[in-house]
């Protein structure tokens, strides 16, 4: 091994000459660490496993513009100055939506999807979503733009996963974040649906009844009645349905719902003098129609009686029905537009290269690694020399 024919270096008079001549002494030395190095280096990257990373970017929901003393201080950065304060975050629709895809729920999907657990090798579910959790990152970007970046040695699979991500974002969104709309539209869903199941009843019902009759005709002025009494019907069941709607939201005090009571019962009061007669309704007067509502439902007789009130049925729910669904409308559109939507940006595809492990930052890497290692230790083998020749020259 070649060393230095210069004087013995002494602890205190060390220059960078010094330390030139003893790395060059000792030059074969370096080169060959740093060349075994590399080769190994080489040899580790070239049969390791490959990982692809795939990429999957969100938009961030639109958050509403704060107004105000608060949004205004949190906007110059002068209430974060102050000591006890904390200033509630002013993107918390992005916000939920990173804590969401960060959360052991996603992760704990992610693996049953995909058997992540049989395909990482783990005994148990824990070390899985772990494992999942360190290979996956969840960032935003300064323009608010949420990434998804999986990592697997299989392309397509980690395409998929950050794909995934996505998905069960927007499940868990639909079903977490149903709000007071939400709520009113499956409240309306189920009185949809019992309407329609009572009105296709009430058909047959009418239809059975015709064709066991034959057609029979009413009068004009029962027909009136009967159509003057559907209405009445169908306002107090509509009615009925937006009380119970409210009692969602308001106490039995709020003056609407006491309103809307008192309404109901008055329209309950006419229909009763409708069915079952008034004498006022049959006192005709200078703003009243003698023809109008005169006929009450008893005096009918009794196959007019049941024609009459099978067809009142299916104008009821008839109505009814329209009524619901339009409310089951105005409920989805309040709905949609307090329920935050995921919009996809870019869908994961699957990588064409890998990403690790990176072959020339490896090697430049190693080289420069084993270069200050090898120099170190020639500087190690110059010390022990020198000091070996002090201690034979004393």
């Amino acid at each position: 091994m070649a060393t230095t024919e210069s004087r013995p270096i002494d602890e205190g008079d060390v220059t960078l000459a010094d330390c030139a001549r003893t790395v060059w002494g000792y030059r074969r030395l370096i080169v060959g660490l740093c060349l075994c190095a590399v080769l190994v280096t080489f040899v580790l990257s070239i049969t390791s496993r490959k990982i692809y990373e795939s990429t999957a970017t969100l938009l961030a929901p639109k958050e509403g513009t704060g107004t105000g003393l608060l949004a205004g201080l949190a906007g110059s950065g002068l209430l974060q100055q102050g000591p006890g304060f904390s200033v509630p975050s002013l993107t918390p629709n992005r916000d939920m939506q990173v804590s969401i895809l960060k959360s052991r729920t996603v992760a704990q999907a992610v693996v049953e999807r995909f058997r992540l657990q049989e395909r990482y090798g783990s005994r148990y579910l824990e070390d899985a979503i772990h494992t999942l959790q360190r290979s996956t990152t969840i960032s935003v970007s300064r323009e608010g733009v949420i990434a998804v970046k999986t990592a697997d040695t299989d392309p397509r699979v980690a395409a998929e996963m950050a794909n995934f991500y996505t998905e069960e974002l927007d499940r868990l969104f639909a079903e977490f974040g149903t709000g007071e709309g939400g709520r009113q539209r499956v409240f309306l869903t189920q009185q949809l649906a019992r309407a329609k199941a009572t009105l296709a009843m009430t058909e047959s019902e009418l239809r059975r009844f015709q064709e066991r009759h034959k057609a029979i005709a009413l009068q004009e002025q029962t027909r009136g009645a009967i159509e003057v009494a559907a209405r009445l019907k169908a306002d107090i069941m509509a009615a009925d349905v937006q009380f119970q709607v409210m009692r969602n939201f308001a106490t039995e005090t709020n003056p609407e719902m006491v309103a809307i009571r008192r309404r109901i019962e008055e329209m309950r009061s006419q229909l009763a003098r409708l069915q079952y007669g008034d004498p006022a309704l049959m006192t005709p007067t200078p703003n009243h129609d003698q023809r109008d509502f005169t006929v009450p439902f008893p005096k009918v007789p009794e196959i007019g009686m049941e024609l009459a009130r099978l067809t009142r049925d299916v104008k009821v729910q008839e109505t009814l029905v329209t009524l619901l669904t339009q409310q089951l409308e105005q409920a989805r559109m309040v709905e949609a537009r307090d329920l935050p939507i995921v919009q996809v940006l870019d869908r994961a595809v699957p990588a064409e290269r890998h990403s690790r492990p990176r072959l020339p930052l490896n090697l430049a890497v190693a080289g420069a690694t084993s270069l200050i290692v090898g120099s170190l230790f020639a500087f190690l083998l110059e010390y022990v020399g020198n000091a070996r020749r002090r201690a034979r020259a004393a």
